[in-house]
């Protein structure tokens, strides 16, 4: 038996950094909550698309 990750939850990720800006969270469990909602998986997409910040 494997396990397969689920899709990345975009807005659990938000939610997490919203949490931590309130101050409702402290830096590791919300990297914990991030990395649980596939924030890599995501980060990695734009990386590879190429992806820049705008301003």
């Amino acid at each position: 038996m494997t396990f397969e990750q689920p899709a990345p939850d975009l807005a659990k990720i938000i939610a997490a950094l919203d949490e931590w800006e309130k101050g409702d969270e402290t830096p590791g469990r919300t990297l914990a909550n991030m990395k649980t909602a596939g924030l890599s998986r995501v980060l990695a997409q734009l990386a590879a698309e190429g992806w820049t910040p705008s301003e």
